[in-house]
């Protein structure tokens, strides 16, 4: 890694990484991904889409492939219709593998289900029979708030089923958190359980849908699985799901709704204001999930275990645990725990256990096995394991050579994506078997897709530039908008660039001189040091890259002389020493990012710690650490998975300071 000027640019690109890792021949021979996938896209990207949309089962084939003559209001398979859960369920049992495993589920206490593709069939239709019998139908709202359940991905399949939109809410969410995204849809049903395995314990669950429904009124009832056996309230809305959907019919005749039909409503947390509601509709997203999901993977429906350890909660456990794995007609992993309960090899086991091939993760969960160290893995049988994944947020490189090292054999090839909620699906990834990797760089826009990095005017910056990520031609799965806000959807998305007609997507990117790609992180965690902007991600990976550190999280503080300066707080790897948090250890690792990247980025402070605030999504709460290094009062630690862990940071920042 060497340091590189960036100035001109609207974000300076500081870190070089030269590594660099082909496929073998062997993998590339038999990848679903060739590099003629490009060309092809790129001679007629429209008759490209239209190719990918014939994956799926079209009761009525669209006239149009794209209409954008609404811009930014996307209608794509125009005139087309489809049943979305047909596509992810009936049409592998009609085509003979219903006693295909579609799900091995695993539940945190160590119960475990197979779920054939002929059982998923029959489950999905009598939920879907249980919502018409409450007179739910197309274009009603459901909120689901569950844990890792096998009914959870019922309740979703059901409600495409019947054309009703689905409003999944992350279980770790408060009560308010859950009543405002009700109030705002309007949701008429609420499915969820009495409570939820965490850390090997049951947790409540139940009481906070109670304290939620008794502030919106558009409820009707609430269906409730009974999960971990715990005494819960009752009210006159409540049913149990093993008295309504049990005993219902296990046949129903799907309904096929128009390729705009919507699909789902998925709540994402705005910088400021109420969670903004993400649309999607149903032919464009199922078309762009199937194919990401089928080349960015590399998937082997009759060999692979595909394994994504996301929740239902996020977009990642829409698109890449049900909508997109089965409509590919996968055999996966779902998991209901963490990954350090009874200990920390849980993720090993399992992988172990089912042979797993395809495993795709987080970052911060990557890091929090450095953290554990490599000796963990190391215990179990891995070899099964073919592809890696990587999506949350950019992975800085020295985590990604632990990752192939210690959990891909020094082989598997990873695939590291970009994409959000919004965009629907993978956007920007490495193709496995075509691409040659690198470590930390999501790479190349995928075939059809339109992505670059430009500056402030709008204008794509030249290789070794940083600015800017935007898209510059609609994709399938984009978001149709935000509920109820049309308005808002524009301001946020498309008036940034509003001229050249680009969505931004608020994310800060390079290109390396190769004209790859890397993600630098949200433009709102960009630090201005003395006229230089500074991505945090820069400085983090340069921080990870010292062998003593698993993570690291760096904010911008205010300081007089250079504007901001840089304030790091770094998790020790597992046998790092008990020296490494001491003063000489600090003044090593500040040096270190001085060479790395240059004075300029080198911390004011570093700070040991034990961890990190992150929610249970994995995501570091950067704007609490900016309170404590500015020692302001830290603010709402609510959304956090352990919010005792912000109080341990107060506590040390007071007695670790180093300043030069």
């Amino acid at each position: 890694m060497t340091q590189s000027p960036g100035q001109g640019n609207a974000l300076d690109n500081l870190l070089t990484e030269s590594r660099t890792f082909p496929p073998s021949d062997e993998f590339a021979a038999q990848a679903n991904a060739q590099p003629a996938l490009y060309e092809e896209a790129k001679a007629d990207r429209e008759a490209f889409w239209a190719k990918q949309a014939e994956r799926l089962h079209w009761d009525t084939k669209w006239d149009q492939v794209l209409d954008w003559s609404d811009a930014p209001f996307a209608k794509w398979f125009v005139g087309g219709k489809l049943n979305v859960a047909y596509n992810c369920v009936d049409r592998h049992v009609e085509s003979g593998h219903g006693d295909q495993v579609a799900i091995h589920w695993e539940g945190e206490p160590g119960d475990s289900r197979a779920i054939t593709y002929a059982e998923l069939q029959r489950e999905v239709s009598k939920a879907a029979n249980a919502l018409t019998s409450l007179g739910i139908g197309a274009e009603d709202r459901v909120a689901i708030y569950m844990p890792m359940v096998p009914e959870a991905i019922f309740a979703m399949l059901a409600c495409a089923r019947v054309g009703a939109m689905h409003s999944v809410v992350f279980g770790g969410f408060s009560a308010e958190a859950l009543r405002t995204r009700i109030e705002d849809s309007s949701c008429r049903l609420v499915i969820t359980t009495d409570g939820q395995y965490r850390r090997g314990n049951p947790a409540p669950l139940k009481p906070a849908v109670d304290e939620a429904v008794a502030g919106a009124p558009s409820v009707e009832k609430v269906i409730v699985v009974k999960r971990t056996d715990t005494e819960v309230a009752w009210t006159d809305k409540d049913v149990w799901w093993h008295e309504l959907v049990d005993s219902q019919s296990d046949q129903h005749t799907p309904q096929a709704f128009d390729s705009e039909h919507p699909l789902f409503i998925l709540y994402t947390s705005g910088t400021t204001g109420k969670p903004k509601g993400i649309l999607h509709t149903s032919g464009g997203y199922l078309t762009q999930a199937s194919y990401t999901h089928n080349y960015v993977f590399d998937l082997k429906p009759d060999t692979d275990v595909y394994w994504c350890t996301a929740d239902i909660g996020w977009v990642t456990g829409h698109s890449y645990i049900v909508y997109g794995p089965l409509s590919n007609r996968v055999t996966q992993v779902v998991y209901e725990g963490t990954p350090n309960t009874p200990n920390e090899g849980r993720h090993w086991d399992i992988v172990q256990k089912y042979g797993v091939s395809i495993y795709y993760t987080a970052p911060t969960l990557i890091r929090t096995f450095m953290k554990w160290g490599a000796d963990i893995p190391a215990k179990y049988d891995l070899s099964s394991l073919r592809v890696l994944g990587s999506v949350g947020e950019p992975i800085n490189p020295e985590a990604w050579i632990w990752y192939r090292e210690n959990v891909g054999g020094g082989k598997a090839p990873i695939v590291d994506t970009w994409w959000q909620t919004e965009t629907g699906a993978i956007m920007i990834s490495p193709l496995p078997g075509v691409v040659s990797t690198k470590p930390g760089s999501a790479q190349r826009p995928l075939p059809g897709i339109g992505a670059k990095v430009v500056n402030d005017e709008g204008v794509e910056v030249e290789h070794g530039g940083g600015g800017y990520l935007v898209l510059d031609e609609p994709w399938p799965s984009m978001l149709r908008g935000i509920w109820g806000d049309e308005e808002r959807y524009k301001d946020t998305y498309w008036s940034r660039f509003g001229e050249q007609g680009f969505y931004f997507a608020g994310d800060g990117a390079k290109y390396d001189a190769d004209g790859d790609i890397w993600l630098l992180g949200r433009v709102d965690d960009v630090m201005n040091v003395s006229g230089h902007r500074i991505s945090t991600t820069e400085v983090e990976s340069a921080l990870v890259s010292h062998p003593t550190v698993a993570e690291a999280a760096v904010v911008g503080a205010s300081d007089e002389t250079t504007g901001q300066g840089i304030v790091a707080f770094v998790i020790l790897r597992g046998g790092a020493g008990a020296d490494a948090g001491g003063a000489d250890a600090i003044k090593a690792l500040r040096d270190h990012v001085a060479k790395e990247i240059g004075p300029i980025a080198k911390p004011r402070q570093i700070m040991v710690v034990p961890e990190l605030p992150k929610t249970r999504s994995g995501k570091i709460m950067r704007r609490l650490l900016r309170d404590v290094a500015e020692n302001r009062t830290v603010g709402d630690v609510t959304t956090l998975a352990d919010s005792s862990v912000m109080d341990l940071i107060s506590a040390g920042l007071q007695s670790g300071k180093s300043e030069d």
